[in-house]
């Protein structure tokens, strides 16, 4: 395939991929109709696009431009994966919360499940 053939196919790629992140890393956290699933279809496409591309090129391929894109899209792939963790995180910490309202909820000295539980093999 001819260089310039694949740089552009490469741009395309980075272009979509750099604007699934920027939206996503806008959305995420403050956004509460924002669709992770539908956004990281998206970006896994862009990847999975991306690595077939990466897979014809050989070093010292790609015009100083390109590098540079690609250098900054590594970028927004990391600030997505610092936001992502974060999300996760707070859904981690809300879901904690829930349940240890629901347990206290349920010890307020009534039978719990686990108690029935224990009858029920005895």
């Amino acid at each position: 395939m001819p260089k310039m053939s694949t740089e552009l196919r490469l741009h395309g790629v980075l272009d979509r991929l750099e604007g699934v992140l920027t939206d996503e890393n806008r959305k995420l956290g403050t956004d509460p109709e924002f669709d992770v699933r539908t956004s990281n279809v998206q970006k896994s496409r862009c990847l999975y696009e991306l690595t077939l591309l990466s897979r014809t090129l050989r070093p010292g391929d790609l015009s100083t431009p390109a590098a540079r894109r690609m250098s900054d899209v590594r970028s927004l792939l990391v600030a997505n994966e610092t936001k992502l963790s974060a999300h996760v995180e707070a859904v981690r910490s809300v879901t904690v919360l829930i349940k240890e309202t629901m347990q206290a909820a349920e010890a307020d000295g009534t039978y719990t499940q686990d108690q029935f539980r224990v009858r029920e093999k005895a």
